[in-house]
């Protein structure tokens, strides 16, 4: 029966069941359906990415009539609210670069999805949509009829995703029963034994060989020959290419060995090979699956929560902490870390983090608030449905939206070398087989397989990842938490530091506050405190902290003007605090101390003045900085504190006052153009333009849930003086990456001098591949580990 490739999903195509569509062959209507959604809305350019990429489409008609229920559709959705659903897929036919780019394209093939993103590691997609526009149920039968059917299991859902795959260890397993097999069989011409082996039995055992080579070759190298095979069809030469040409070449020339008697071939070593490369690629998978466990579980966002305690009173909680059925306070300002129940009577909720839509939504008590929300106005209480999902809020933080413009040097590093790398080690063999086989047919195949095989780039591949990934996962041990590892090779590079004043290099612990002014009766205090309950404002948590425990009343309007002040008015009364001008009141004390001026029902009452407590440590941490760092202070207060500031800090410290928010970031601004690298460190509220304008932004975290989606990291307020540490430790991390370089292509330089003269058989190539890379792993961790407490 004749048969050729269908061109969408290369499946052989029957004659009888051909589907023949605009000159191209198809293997069912199915196919045949796909490639006419993809033409009509002019995406064939999926077909350049890989030749016949596509998987075959399945029959679902009424498979997924389900998906109209709306209790099952909430139960799948991450994120529900009105104009906006966001749901998470799981989709196993996820496999090559066509995959995520069809995938990534969808709103092309389907009005009402306005985004998709996919997660390669995961095989998930995570589509954003329109409910008035399309559903759950039309999205999935548009992924079914492309061919990408994903797999929804209500209860096995988180199961199905994290199942492991065993075919490597199945691979790694057949290789070694067959190499340990061979290499037994093949003692008698080890030790060349006389009569009885040549007689009688050495060609049932060389056939017998033949026959246990062949799983290995077939099954377990074959990974090998498609990688090659696809890298050659890209016009990309990948290191599979070497390696498998490695294989076919000791396979053929053994085989050519038995036939014509000159020998037992190499088929032992081949399978060595095999099964040392195989145990090589399982290690790197076990390496880079441990680096991707820390990072989920380990970078938690070092934020905490106002719990509601049973007896009324507030205490702050880890967001790790937080358990169902849990009442959380969340103020202005402030991330919903959680999905809960709404338990005040009226909310405004920004969900622009999720959806980038930056327009508030009213939600009314009773209603469901989906973490990653932002409170906005008066403080609202909410109850806790489920613990917090820390890869869910990483995965909000690590946005494409929020992402900075970032060089990544070493990467270039890896590519360049990588992309010569393939054609010249294919050209270093075949020269050097073309010298030997003139001298020695037998040395010259040992030359050309050990020469492909012992300059394995993997190791070098390995080492900026698995370095920076360790990093990252020591500075979240010592409770800095970066946004990814890629932050690291930039704060390598930082020559400028600007520290925001209050709340960064303040602290809100240590802070004697007194009054001036006409004294506050108990019901003004009562007013004052449930004003300042609902700000995230440093000052305003401190005096709320400082004033005595009041009745909680009703807030009807609430609004904070940050930089200035707030507004609000509670119990029918108005009350305002702030700034001296945005009470308008302009007798600012002569002493130019830090005030929050008190204003109610439209009279002036007082101030209540902040006498400033510094970080333990900041004196000696600045005058470690100077040495090496240009360093600025920018302040939104006026310049009371300019003569204490200049006694303690180094001469060298630019003091800036009077800074509003935007002129915090048209100063970041200024510094950049004059070609410096600046780090901002803030406390993320006032400080948010100036955090995403800054080349690396640390949003300094101190019992509050401010959280910015433009910062790089969130540094835990206790770990403030540690700041010339982390900066050390990041150029460490450089230094180690550029040596680990070094290392490798020495190992590479060493091994082909040894291949390229004779004096390396191909068995033990194989076997010091894998062992390069555990060199340069361990290398790599020592390193950091070392510097890490150094």
């Amino acid at each position: 029966m004749n048969t050729q490739n269908c061109f969408h999903c290369g499946n052989d195509v029957v004659k009888t069941d051909e589907v023949f569509f605009d000159e191209k062959s198809f293997c069912c209507l199915g196919c045949k359906t796909v490639y006419e959604i993809f033409s009509q809305n002019n995406l064939t350019c999926y077909y350049d990415f890989e030749k016949s990429p596509g998987t075959t489409p399945q029959d679902i008609k009424g498979k997924y009539d389900y998906l109209k229920d709306e209790k099952i559709i909430s139960k799948l959705l991450d994120f529900e609210e009105e104009g906006t659903h966001v749901v998470s897929l799981y989709i196993p036919h996820i496999h090559c670069s066509s995959c995520i780019w069809i995938l990534e394209n969808l709103q092309k093939l389907q009005p009402g999805i306005s985004t998709s993103q996919v997660n390669f590691h995961e095989k998930k997609v995570r589509i954003t949509y329109n409910p008035s526009k399309t559903n759950l149920k039309s999205i999935v039968e548009l992924l079914s009829s492309i061919g990408y059917e994903p797999y929804i299991s209500l209860e096995n859902f988180e199961a199905k995703k994290v199942a492991i795959d065993r075919t490597l260890i199945y691979k790694i397993g057949v290789a070694f029963f067959s190499f340990g097999n061979i290499m037994l069989l093949s003692f008698p011409e080890y030790f060349e034994v006389g009569e009885f082996w040549i007689d009688q039995y050495k060609g049932f055992f060389r056939w017998l060989i033949f026959a246990l080579a062949l799983p290995p070759f077939f099954y377990s190298a074959w990974g090998y020959y498609v990688s090659a095979w696809k890298s050659i069809q890209s016009k990309m030469l990948n290191i599979d290419i070497p390696i498998a040409l490695g294989i076919v070449v000791m396979f053929v020339r053994s085989t050519v060995d038995i036939l014509f008697d000159y020998g037992q071939g190499f088929f032992d070593s081949m399978c060595g090979l095999i099964f040392f490369m195989l145990l090589g690629k399982l290690f790197q998978q076990k390496t880079y699956n441990f680096l991707s466990f820390e990072r989920d579980y380990k970078s938690y966002f070092p934020i905490a929560i106002t719990k509601i305690n049973t007896d009324g009173s507030e205490s702050p909680v880890q967001v790790y902490d937080i358990e169902k059925g849990d009442r959380l306070l969340i103020r202005n300002q402030e991330l919903i870390p959680v999905d809960g129940i709404l338990i005040s009577p009226e909310a405004s909720i920004d969900y622009s983090f999720v959806t980038g839509e930056a327009v508030a939504i009213t939600k009314k008590s009773g209603e469901k608030v989906f973490a990653g929300g932002k409170q906005i106005g008066k403080v609202m209480e909410m109850e806790v449905l489920h613990s917090v999902s820390q890869s869910y809020l990483t995965q909000l933080w690590s946005n494409d939206v929020f992402q900075k413009n970032i060089d990544f040097k070493y990467k270039t590093i890896t590519d360049t070398i990588s992309r010569y790398f393939t054609p010249a080690l294919l050209l270093l063999a075949f020269i050097s087989f073309g010298i030997w086989i003139f001298k020695d047919t037998t040395t010259a195949f040992n030359v050309f397989t050990a020469i492909l095989i012992v300059a394995c780039p993997c190791a070098l591949a390995l080492t900026a990842p698995f370095t920076l990934g360790n990093v990252l996962r020591i500075m979240g041990y010592k409770k800095l938490y970066l946004k990814n590892a890629t932050v690291i090779e930039q704060l390598a590079k930082v020559d400028t530091l600007v520290f925001d004043k209050t709340g960064t290099i303040t602290t809100n612990k240590k802070t004697s506050i007194t009054y001036e002014g006409t004294e506050l009766n108990s019901h003004e205090l009562k007013l004052l405190k449930n004003a300042l309950r609902g700000s995230n404002h440093p000052l305003s948590r401190r005096l709320y902290d400082f004033l005595p425990h009041q009745e909680k009343v009703e807030i009807t309007s609430f609004e904070e003007i940050i930089g200035k002040g707030i507004y609000a008015r509670v119990n029918g009364h108005s009350v305002k605090l702030g700034s001296s001008q945005f009470l308008e009141h302009m007798s600012e004390n002569t002493h130019k101390k830090t005030k929050v001026h008190i204003e109610i029902d439209g009279l002036y009452k007082g101030s209540y003045v902040f006498n400033n407590q510094y970080r333990e440590g900041l004196e000696v941490l600045f005058d470690k900085l100077s040495k090496k760092y240009d360093l600025v202070v920018l302040s939104g207060d006026n310049d009371g504190e300019r003569k204490i500031l200049e006694k303690m800090l180094p001469v060298a410290t630019t003091l800036v006052f009077h800074q509003k928010p935007e002129q915090k970031l048209q100063y970041i601004e200024y510094l950049q153009k004059q070609g410096k690298n600046v780090m901002m460190i803030g406390d993320g509220l006032n400080d948010a333009g100036a955090l995403a304008q800054s080349n690396i932004g640390i949003s300094i975290s101190e019992n509050v849930n401010v959280f910015s989606p433009a910062c790089d990291g969130i540094l835990d307020a206790i770990q403030f003086s540690k700041i010339d540490y982390f900066l050390r430790f990041s150029k460490n991390a450089m230094k180690t990456i550029y040596m680990s370089f070094g290392l490798s292509l020495l190992y590479n330089v060493v091994g082909l001098s040894y291949a390229v003269t004779g004096n390396l058989l191909p068995i033990v190539a194989a076997i010091i591949m894998p062992l390069s890379t555990v060199t340069i792993v361990s290398f790599v961790t020592l390193m950091s580990n070392y510097y890490a407490r150094k």
